[in-house]
């Protein structure tokens, strides 16, 4: 598995893509980071065309098990960040 890209080569790069300086391109990235997580914490969605949709998604009440004791622990209900992947971009990275 090929190792993850940095925030600092994910702004180069996008500094070399749109022709811009690096400083542009952080603020560009923090801009659009600020907005994803402003509209999925407040219970939206944003959905990066390409890419796919981030959504925040609330899970009930449950028992869970503490596998290395094997007790059964009650776990209020939460929420949690899912991201469902475009089929575009599967297509691209299956071919």
């Amino acid at each position: 598995m090929a190792k993850a890209m940095t925030k600092t080569q994910l702004v180069a790069t996008l500094a070399d893509e749109l022709g811009s300086d690096k400083k542009s391109a952080a603020a560009a990235l923090d801009a659009i980071i600020s907005v994803i997580t402003r509209e999925v914490s407040a219970g939206g969605a944003v959905a990066l065309p390409g890419v796919g949709k981030i959504y925040c998604r609330e899970r009930p009440a449950r028992m869970v098990r503490n596998p290395a004791t094997g007790q059964q622990i009650h776990k209020d209900a939460d929420k949690v960040v899912k991201m469902t992947i475009a089929k575009a971009l599967k297509d691209s990275v299956n071919s």
